[in-house]
C-alpha cells in the first residue's frame, strides 16, 4: 500500500537550505509532519504550520511511519541512524516501525547506504538512498531530480512523497545505486561550474556584457543550470549559497575515493576539487559554489 495523508505520518532530520523546502512540500500537501534538526528555530514554520517536534531522531522514528534524512556529511548520516553517542536505541535504525521506510536524501558514501539498508532489513523494515540534485531552487519550486537505490517495493510505497519533492525521480538500482548516481551528477557539475567561471572571467577580461553573453549562450550548445541559473548569480555578483562550498568538497571528495576504488583516473574531477578546496582555504567555504568565480576572476566583489 502506498503513503497517504491519511495513513503516512512523515518524519524529517534536517532543515537547511534544501531540507526545510523539502518538508514544507509534505506538510503542504496534508501529511502529518514530524521533525527534529540540531537547531530548532529552523522548524520554527513547520511548527508554527502544524508539525510536530521531537528532541531527538529516535524519538521521531518511534512515531513516524516514513522517516526521510538531509543533513550534512556521512558522518552525519552514521551518527543519526546509529546513534551519535554510541547508546544502544539511539539512532533512527534501532526505532523504526516494522514495516516503515526511512529514506536518507544525503548526498554520502555509497557503502554507508548498503549498511543503513542491511540494519533496516534486520528490523523488518526497509531503507533507500535517494540524494538529489537542483539546489535550492529545485527544492523551493519542487523540481529536484531524485536519484534512488533500494528496494523496488518500497520505492513503489513512497513514490507519492518523491514525487511532491521533485520532478525527476528514478530506482536506479539496488542500495548504494542512488549514491552512485550522484557522483556520477556531482562529476558532470565539477567541470562545469568551474568552466563556468572561468568563461565568465573571461567575458569580463574581454570587455563583454556577461549578461549579454549569457543571454545569446544559453540558449544553445552551452546551455544548463549552472550557466543558465548560476552564471546569472555570478553576473550579479550573488554568491550566497543555494549548495556550499564545503558540501560541493564533500561530495568531490566521496566521487573521487569511489574513483579511485573503481580504478578510475578522474583528472577533470580531481582539479576542480583542488581549485575548490584552494578557495575554501581563502574564505570561500560558506558561499555557493558559483562563488569559485571569485578566485579565478581575482574579484572580491
Amino acid at each position: 500500500m502506498t503513503v497517504s495523508p491519511e495513513t503516512t505520518h512523515v518524519g524529517f532530520i534536517g532543515l537547511g537550505i534544501m531540507g526545510r523546502s523539502m518538508a514544507g512540500h509534505i506538510q503542504a500537501a496534508g501529511y502529518p509532519l514530524h521533525v527534529y534538526t540540531r537547531s530548532r528555530d529552523k522548524a520554527a514554520p513547520l511548527e508554527q504550520a502544524g508539525a510536530t517536534w521531537h528532541d531527538d531522531p529516535a524519538a521521531l522514528a518511534a512515531a513516524c511511519d516514513v522517516v526521510i534524512t538531509m543533513v550534512g556529511y556521512p558522518a552525519d548520516v552514521e551518527a543519526v541512524y546509529f546513534g551519535a553517542d554510541g547508546r544502544a536505541g539511539s539512532g533512527i535504525l534501532a526505532n523504526l516501525k516494522p514495516g516503515a521506510v526511512a529514506i536518507d536524501m544525503t548526498t554520502s558514501a555509497p557503502t554507508l547506504a548498503e549498511r543503513i539498508a542491511a540494519a533496516a532489513a534486520e528490523r523488518g523494515a526497509a531503507a533507500l538512498d535517494a540524494p538529489v540534485s537542483g539546489s535550492d531552487v529545485g527544492a523551493r519550486e519542487a523540481k529536484l531530480a531524485i536519484m534512488v537505490g533500494g528496494d523496488r517495493a518500497a520505492f513503489d510505497r513512497v513514490k507519492p512523497l518523491f514525487d511532491l519533492m521533485g520532478t525527476s525521480v528514478a530506482l536506479l538500482g539496488p542500495a548504494g545505486a542512488g549514491q552512485h548516481t550522484k557522483m556520477v551528477n556531482q562529476t558532470v557539475i565539477a567541470g562545469t561550474i568551474t568552466a563556468v567561471a572561468e568563461a565568465l572571467a573571461y567575458a569580463d577580461r574581454a570587455g563583454l556584457d556577461a549578461g549579454q553573453v549569457l543571454d545569446v549562450i544559453g540558449g544553445g550548445a552551452a546551455g544548463g543550470f549552472q550557466l543558465n541559473v548560476l552564471g546569472r548569480r555570478i553576473v550579479q555578483r550573488d554568491f550566497a549559497p543555494g549548495f556550499y562550498v564545503h558540501l560541493f568538497i564533500k561530495d568531490m571528495g566521496i566521487a573521487a575515493g569511489e574513483a579511485e576504488r573503481m580504478g578510475l583516473d578522474l583528472e577533470v574531477l580531481t582539479l576542480a576539487k583542488t581549485l575548490f578546496e584552494r578557495f575554501a582555504a581563502e574564505g570561500g567555504r560558506e558561499d555557493g559554489t558559483q562563488g569559485i568565480f571569485r578566485m579565478i576572476a581575482k574579484d572580491s566583489g
